[in-house]
């Protein structure tokens, strides 16, 4: 019988499979992988396995990310694991019709070269249950307004910057988006980005780090 709680314990731990050498006192057990094959082999839905196994692993990663008592690598870890579980269901998810609970068109603004506080915000969404389309870095104003009408679908934009001199470019891009969709919602974060200046260009949300970044997508998506 499948253990969702098994599951999502080998998620926090970042335990992927039973060879994997970490963590070492998980090392022979079954690990994400096998749990997840387990539980597709049962016939198990699986929007059940994503939200009840591996979804819900993630959520405590980013209580212990939020409270300081997970650091970036640990993060890192996990949201491999929880990579190497989500991929065997993702065929299944598209055949079930299954939806995610939303779309996010996500990049570094126009300028800025650096990546790491956005692939963490990408990895911390997808294991929250949101589909990502990852515009990359340095992305212009133009290529987010064209990534919103390419996609229809995606009501959602995450924006980062860790310089000075490139958040300035976070409302160029915002009024780009809003052009393009005045529905679309815009999440802006990065260590320079402040509650004070995200309100100040107009976004929809701030986001102090990636675990929060999860919150305000789901509040500003309504789930």
């Amino acid at each position: 019988m499948a253990d969702f709680n098994k599951m999502a314990e080998c998620v926090i731990r970042g335990h992927i499979d039973a060879n994997a050498p970490y963590p070492p006192d998980m090392k022979g057990q079954s690990g994400v992988r096998e749990l997840v094959q387990e539980a597709i082999d049962e016939g198990l839905a699986p929007e059940d396995i994503l939200n009840n196994g591996l979804v819900k692993g993630m959520d405590e990663v980013g209580r212990r990310f939020r409270e300081n008592e997970y650091f970036v690598p640990d993060v890192l870890i996990s949201a491999k694991a929880m990579k190497a579980g989500s991929e065997l269901l993702k065929p299944l998810l598209a055949a079930s019709g299954a939806k995610p609970l939303g779309i996010v068109v996500v990049g570094t603004v126009e300028g800025d070269m650096h990546d790491i506080g956005k692939n963490l915000v990408v990895m911390m969404l997808e294991g929250a249950g949101f589909q990502i389309i990852d515009l990359g870095v340095n992305v212009s104003p133009e290529k987010f307004k064209q990534a919103i009408l390419d996609n229809p679908d995606a009501t959602l934009v995450g924006l980062s910057a860790l310089l000075t001199t490139t958040m300035v470019n976070m409302s160029k891009t915002i009024e780009a988006v809003k052009g393009a969709r005045g529905s679309a919602k815009v999440i802006v974060g990065g260590a320079p980005v402040t509650d004070a200046f995200a309100k100040e260009i107009g976004a929809d949300g701030y986001a102090p780090d990636a675990s929060r970044a999860v919150d305000v997508a789901k509040e500003l998506m309504g789930v």
